[in-house]
C-alpha cells in the first residue's frame, strides 16, 4: 500500500504518518523542508521498522508541484492513497511566483496541480484521495471567477475559508470523475497551525475547545483505511462521519465551475 502524504512535515500530516506507518503502509513523506522531513522519517522508521520515502517540494511554486508528480510518477507504478495535507493560514497578504494568493494556492491550487498531474496514475490504482479541509469552509464565499480575491476585501480568515470551501468542492469534482475521494475537519487541534492567531491561542488556552494533534492524524488515516473512504466519496467527514455542509460545499454547479477555474490557473487542460 503505497502512501503519498502532502505536508507531512509536522503536524497531523506527520501523526498520520506514524499511525499509517504503523498499519504497514509503504509512505512518501512530502512537506517543504527536507531536514524536518528527515526528522519525521526517523520518527516513523524507529516505530515501525521502516523508513519512507522523502520529497521536498514548496507549494508557493506550482514548478515545484510538477517536478513532485514528475518524480512520484517516475518512482511508483502505483499509487493507493494521496493525502492532500499541505495547508497555511498567514495574516499577511502575499503572491506567489505564480501570480495568485499564497493561501488558494497552497491549500487548493497545489493539490489541485498534484492530484490531476496524478489522476491516471491514481484512477488505475483505484486509489483514495483524502483532502484536509476545515469546518471554516462553511463560511468561504469562494468566487470561482476571483480566487486571489484581488476584487474583494482580503483577510487571513476569509481567504482560507475560501480555500477550505475549494477543499471540498475539489473532492465532489473528483467523486464525479470516478475517484474515491472524501475531505475532511480534523479538528480544532493543539499544533502550530496559524499559531500566533488570536482564534488559535484561545482554542489552545481553553479548556475543551481543542484536542491533540493525534486526534485530527487518527481521522486522516480513517479515511485512508476504512471502507467509510470508498463509500462515502465526494462527502465530507467530521468526527469520522459523513456531516451536513452548506449547500455551497457540495454544490456541484459550483464545484464545477472552480475546476474549470483552477485549470486555468495552474495551466491544465482537462
Amino acid at each position: 500500500m503505497i502512501t503519498v502524504i502532502t505536508g507531512a512535515s509536522a503536524g497531523i500530516g506527520a501523526g498520520s504518518a506514524l499511525v499509517l506507518a504503523g498499519q504497514g503502509h509503504e509512505l512518501v513523506l512530502v512537506g517543504r523542508s527536507p531536514g524536518k522531513l528527515d526528522a519525521v522519517a526517523d520518527r516513523v522508521a524507529e516505530a515501525s521498522g521502516r523508513r519512507p520515502a522523502t520529497l521536498a517540494a514548496d507549494f508557493a511554486s506550482l514548478d515545484q508541484v510538477r517536478r513532485l508528480a514528475a518524480d512520484l510518477l517516475a518512482r511508483y507504478e502505483r499509487i493507493d492513497v494521496l493525502v492532500n495535507n499541505a495547508g497555511l493560514m498567514t495574516t499577511e497578504r502575499s503572491t506567489t511566483v505564480d501570480g495568485n494568493e499564497l493561501i488558494m494556492q497552497v491549500n487548493h491550487l497545489a493539490p489541485f496541480l498534484l492530484t490531476n498531474l496524478l489522476l491516471d496514475r491514481l484512477k488505475a490504482s483505484s486509489a483514495r484521495v483524502v483532502t484536509t479541509s476545515s469546518r471554516a469552509g462553511k463560511t468561504g464565499r469562494l468566487d470561482p471567477a476571483d480566487l486571489s480575491r484581488q476584487r474583494r476585501r482580503w483577510s487571513g480568515w476569509l481567504q482560507y475559508g475560501d480555500s477550505k470551501q475549494a477543499n471540498a468542492l475539489f473532492t465532489v469534482s473528483l467523486a464525479e470523475r470516478g475517484l474515491a475521494a472524501t475531505c475532511l475537519h480534523p479538528g480544532v487541534l493543539r499544533t502550530d497551525f496559524a499559531a500566533g492567531t488570536l482564534f488559535m491561542k484561545l482554542a489552545s488556552w481553553t479548556p475543551g475547545m481543542s484536542e491533540p494533534m493525534e486526534a485530527g492524524a487518527a481521522r486522516i488515516a480513517h479515511l485512508a483505511t476504512h471502507s467509510d473512504g470508498v463509500t462515502h466519496s465526494g462527502r465530507f467527514f467530521s468526527k469520522n462521519a459523513p456531516a451536513r455542509v452548506p449547500a455551497r460545499l457540495a454544490d456541484p454547479v459550483l464545484a464545477e465551475e472552480l475546476w474549470q477555474a483552477s485549470l486555468a490557473a495552474t495551466g491544465l487542460k482537462e
